[in-house]
């Protein structure tokens, strides 16, 4: 759908609330406040109650049984019900025009600019129907450009607002699902993306790589030059694996400490020589005392090495002891276990660098 809805629990809620707490306010002042009651009047504003109690109940208490473009065509709605009624009545008072305030606010903190654009203009044509209808030319005008003016400057606070909430809440996001020094995603992303990945592996019947990434000797970084040039380092090897994460569902995170994971579409070959590339762009590196930190790379690969992402994840966490054990600085692959009945499931490891 072309204009999308922000918030369609909140959408639901807005209109079932201001739907049911607006029948009373209806009923009271349509008809037991007025001294006359035309016939057709009556008639109109009980058919107005019904259809706002029916509409208010269903959103508040079913709102599956209502089509997802009715929270988009709600504020349009209600214009024309006030407008309606309020031309109906002949009333151009302040109070029949604040009943206006629910579409305004609904469409600012709901729909897009363009949408709550739209309904400011369909309210201004409508009070301006009423008012010149009613008013004298100078009192209609000056009515007309009051309403107008308030009620846009209210949408455009909300709006403001709204869009401020946005920006905090994309930046809260951000956080929280971002290591802080290096900038990569953190564990809870990466444990989330992992499951998500495996899904579309298996269902897209493409190959996935995990590729299990720590720094040799670290703490000896740390120890010799001080944990500012261990974070350094930390940012540098970060920035090294981001250059194999190409593709836009790629993905780097750090663990912690100094374990680094980097998820990709890929196959066994290609995922090896991303493990290639990396330490290529990690030996360009220049400026860091401790100069380029040294890799131990694991890797597995999915559906070759496993079927599920906990096995996938220890496929390549024993890749990377494997690799370390074999005297660090380099790429090991896991490779299938032999289908033996009985034995439980083991690496071979191979070499890559």
């Amino acid at each position: 759908m072309r204009y999308q809805l922000r918030d369609e629990q909140g959408a639901t809620h807005s209109v079932a609330y201001l739907m049911l707490a607006a029948v009373p306010v209806v009923f009271l002042t349509g008809i037991v406040l007025p001294e006359e009651h035309p016939v057709g009047w009556v008639v109109a504003t009980l058919l107005t109650c019904l259809f706002m109690a029916v509409a208010g109940s269903a959103a508040r208490w079913r709102p599956g049984w209502i089509p997802r473009v009715w929270w988009l065509i709600a504020p349009f709605a209600a214009i024309a019900i006030i407008a309606g009624m309020n031309f109906a009545s002949h009333d151009a008072s302040a109070g029949a025009q604040l009943f206006y305030l629910w579409p305004v606010l609904y469409a600012a903190n709901f729909l897009s600019n363009r949408m709550a654009g739209l309904v400011l203009v369909l309210i201004s044509a409508g009070h301006a129907a009423v008012a010149f209808s009613t008013l004298d030319f100078a009192k209609a005008l000056s009515d007309w450009i009051s309403v107008t003016v308030a009620l846009s400057l209210t949408a455009f606070v909300v709006g403001s607002l709204r869009n401020r909430n946005d920006r905090l809440r994309q930046v809260l996001e951000s956080q929280a699902l971002a290591d802080p020094l290096t900038g990569v995603a953190n564990r809870r992303s990466f444990d989330v993306e992992l499951v998500r990945a495996v899904t579309w592996a298996r269902r897209s019947g493409e190959s996935l790589a995990l590729m299990t990434v720590d720094i040799d000797y670290f703490k000896k970084i740390n120890d010799t030059y001080g944990h500012g040039v261990g974070d350094q380092a930390l940012q540098v090897v970060a920035n090294s694996l981001r250059v194999v994460a190409r593709r836009e569902d790629d993905l780097v995170a750090r663990l912690g400490g100094d374990e680094f994971v980097v998820l990709l579409r890929t196959d066994r070959v290609s995922a090896g020589k991303a493990a290639d590339e990396v330490r290529t762009v990690l030996a360009a590196v220049e400026g860091l005392p401790c100069g380029p930190p040294e890799l131990s790379i694991g890797v597995a690969v999915l559906p070759d090495h496993a079927g599920t992402p906990s096995d996938l994840q220890a496929a390549s966490d024993a890749a990377l002891y494997e690799a370390k054990q074999g005297g660090r600085g380099r790429t090991a692959m896991a490779r299938p276990p032999a289908p033996r009945q009985g034995m439980g499931r083991h690496n071979e490891i191979s070499a890559a660098g």
